[in-house]
């Protein structure tokens, strides 16, 4: 890159967190400094990506996770599979952490692949270098089967970030007796993810039965006056049931984010008994 393409800030000891967006977590780089192991020309090579590089079609924020505890993500729509290759290469040589490519189409999937072919894909999201293992219970919970590809979307980032989330499916309000037979495990979970057309008001009868964080997600699924999730929508904001999170319609991707923000980016509450 030219020089005038690195933007550089200055650097006030941001809080650490799995280091995802250096090639090394900032404390074992500089460790390797003192050590000898890296040198000094070298640490500031990688340093001076911390910001963001511009790549010509985008520029990447290699900062996000120490500012926000989450790195960035490549959204594939309006991209080119060209660009989805630029910027997938460009996160996967200059980071650890997970790199998630969300809504993409055959075509992007397979440039993103082409450039590391290590990838797994998961319905329109593809990831790399998936983030350990955690323990966080987080149970994503649709209204109909046809809530379904948002739900995947909303697992599939949880599993990049190390959770692999629990799912209950079909538990509509028009049969509530599916849920309730099942209301243990809204119980168990840390948090959920209510996905949900129609009039979206699932979200509220979850947000009554938990006190762990609830994420509300309307879909555009519906009939009629669901106006394309905006009565979703409009009904979770209006939820009698105190604090629910609502994201925007369809996005899943969001859904995540809102959870691993309220758990905690990196590591969430351990399960059962403490050694």
């Amino acid at each position: 890159m030219d020089p005038d393409t690195r933007h550089e800030l200055p650097l006030t000891d941001p809080p650490l967190t799995d280091g995802s967006l250096t090639d090394l977590p900032l404390a074992d780089l500089m460790a390797g400094v003192a050590s000898g192991a890296i040198s000094p020309d070298d640490a500031v090579r990688r340093l001076s990506r911390l910001p963001f590089a511009d790549v010509g079609v985008a520029r990447i924020d290699h900062h996000r996770a120490l500012r926000q505890g989450l790195p960035e993500a490549v959204y594939a729509p309006g991209k080119s599979a060209e660009d989805v290759a630029i910027v997938i290469g460009e996160l996967l040589d200059h980071g650890t952490g997970p790199v998630v490519l969300s809504r993409a189409d055959k075509v992007q999937t397979a440039a993103a692949l082409g450039v590391d072919a290590s990838g797994t894909v998961l319905g329109h999201t593809v990831v790399w270098r998936r983030a350990a293992d955690r323990h966080d219970r987080v149970l994503v919970v649709t209204a109909g089967t046809a809530d379904a590809p948002v739900a995947d979307e909303c697992a599939a980032v949880l599993w990049a970030h190390g959770i692999d989330a629990d799912r209950l499916s079909d538990v509509g309000v028009s049969g509530i007796h599916r849920l309730l037979a099942d209301v243990d495990r809204i119980h168990e979970a840390d948090a959920v993810v209510v996905v949900a057309g129609m009039e979206g008001a699932l979200a509220s009868v979850v947000g009554g039965l938990t006190d762990g964080p609830v994420v509300a997600v309307p879909t555009s699924v519906g009939y009629g006056s669901s106006l394309e999730g905006v009565t979703a929508l409009l009904g979770m904001l209006a939820s009698c049931a105190s604090g629910l999170t609502v994201v925007g319609i369809d996005n899943g991707f969001g859904a995540a984010c809102a959870v691993l923000r309220a758990r905690g980016p990196v590591a969430g509450r351990p399960t059962g008994d403490s050694a």
